[in-house]
């Protein structure tokens, strides 16, 4: 029988830019021995490599860069972190030392904002793009950036977000953006997206509340689609009618000079990976660059939102096969001692594939597998691969080498989709995490940002182990709180 290493050389072209085996037949990502790692804190394990959420924003700039060079665009381009994607601090202030800016999707953003802020991390001048359907609280906070001088852009969600502006802002000038609602793909289950402002809406809002005040100036356009920036008819046709929205409103109002493309640019979930970024943004580009000279307005400035793209390609998930169950002739399962649906939630939610590697022992023979989770949910597996409908793994035996597996470019949504620091399906723990970073000199360094959640935590959360007796208490709430209660009240009325 063929040894794993045979079975990925006849499927892959092998090893990659990331991916390749030491002298131990031991796997290495992004150089890193991840055996090391895992003897030093042990499985299940998430890692997060840093330097890889720096090469991608580089590499954004940079093809940006090229692409405004080939056509003459005599536009700029912005990059901007779509913090959503993963709020954590160590990625945050990773992304902000390669001098980008962000974008917020709720209230508690703002929090985050100003923590960045105290700390020089970011300044006034970075801009503030404020995404996403408005509560009160969030349309609060926004105000009161804007009214301490931060480069703050509300992006319009909706006719009625504007007026809570009128209420609160107190600067003389307060610079907006609109989102366009755009059609998603005939397949899809609804015909547009809920987010944003109609096509046929957008200049109505604009001469009703916007052209003629003092105050407001319309900047920005925003696009976004679900299914990211592609190759398609579908996605060529939507940016097409949002360019030629663009240069009608262009027309009749100066102050619009930037378009926001969202974020879209797709991460590798599969080593038969094939996409070429450069190719994309040219065209684009000049897809842009086509369409405004056609209508005769200047080319907008660029800004781009990218999330997935910055921070998934950096994360890994590692576990330990703990056992091998067959449940009939020919369906063997491999059990990890973690669970898919608690801490990869997108394999269950969304059937998302990821890259699916074993950490050791690639010289041995291998057999079809199936992977199954801790928690007693039927749907906590993982079968098959985004390249095939099979999956494979070196053949394990207890009593003989521990197995260890990987997946790879995890490194966006799995924690806030999976409820970091919350209750798990079947209380499975969170996973210990270390972020892994490389000095200027090549030397590899390791840091445990956070333990293997323990029971206390989650004892608390449930309500268990209280030492307090359960008397009725006096609830007071916060500043905040009482804000919001107030503002939800006024709309009300």
């Amino acid at each position: 029988m063929k040894n794993y290493i045979d079975l990925i050389d006849q499927t892959i072209e092998f090893p990659t830019l990331e991916f390749n085996i030491d002298q131990d037949n031991e796997l290495l990502f992004n150089n890193v021995p991840l055996m090391d790692i895992i003897q030093q804190y042990g499985t299940p394990l998430k890692i997060t490599y840093l330097p890889k959420v720096g090469e991608h924003i580089e590499n954004a700039k940079r093809m940006f860069k090229n692409a405004i060079k080939k056509y003459n665009y005599k536009g700029n381009y912005t990059y901007c972190y779509c913090t959503k994607s993963s709020h954590f601090k160590f990625i945050v202030e990773e992304v902000l030392s390669h001098n980008v800016h962000l974008e917020t999707s709720s209230a508690f953003d703002i929090s985050l904002i100003r923590d960045l802020y105290r700390e020089n991390k970011i300044s006034k001048s970075n801009y503030i793009l404020c995404n996403g359907y408005k509560l009160p609280l969030y349309t609060q906070y926004i105000s009161e950036l804007i009214n301490e001088g931060f480069n703050c852009i509300p992006i319009l969600d909706n006719l009625k977000e504007i007026d809570f502006y009128d209420k609160f802002v107190t600067t003389e000038t307060v610079n907006l953006g609109i989102r366009i609602a755009t059609d998603e793909e005939p397949d899809f289950a609804f015909y547009t997206s809920r987010l944003g402002l109609r096509y046929s809406d957008v200049m109505e809002l604009y001469k009703n509340k916007i052209q003629n005040s003092e105050r407001y100036k319309l900047k920005m356009l925003h696009f976004f689609i679900n299914t990211g920036i592609k190759d398609s008819a579908y996605y060529w046709s939507e940016l097409s009618r949002f360019i030629y929205k663009y240069c009608e409103l262009k027309k009749v109002c100066p102050e619009l000079d930037s378009i926001d493309l969202g974020g879209g640019l797709p991460i590798q979930t599969s080593l038969q990976f094939n996409y070429d970024y450069q190719a994309m943004i040219d065209e684009i580009v000049e897809s842009i660059s086509w369409i405004c000279n056609k209508s005769n307005v200047p080319v907008p400035n660029l800004f781009t939102e990218f999330g997935s793209y910055t921070v998934g390609e950096s994360g890994a998930v590692l576990y330990e096969i703990i056992d091998q169950k067959l449940q009939n002739d020919k369906e063997l399962w491999y059990m990890i001692n973690g669970s898919f649906i608690t801490q990869l939630p997108d394999s269950w939610g969304m059937n998302q594939k990821y890259i699916m590697l074993p950490v050791n022992n690639w010289g041995s023979p291998y057999q079809k597998v199936n992977l199954g989770g801790l928690t007693c949910d039927s749907m906590d597996f993982y079968n098959t691969e985004a390249h095939s409908s099979d999956l494979y793994l070196p053949i394990f035996e207890e009593g003989q080498e521990r197995q260890f597996v990987g997946f790879f470019h995890t490194g966006a949504y799995q924690e806030s989709l999976g409820g970091y620091g919350g209750i798990q399906h079947c209380l499975i723990p969170a996973p210990k995490h270390v972020i892994v970073d490389r000095l200027e000199n090549g030397t590899i360094t390791t840091r445990l940002f956070a333990d293997e959640q323990g029971k206390e935590g989650m004892m608390t959360i449930l309500g268990y182990g209280e030492k307090e007796d359960k008397e009725e208490k006096v609830f007071i709430l916060s500043q905040d709180e009482l804000t919001l209660a107030e503002n939800l009240s006024m709309v009300e009325q």
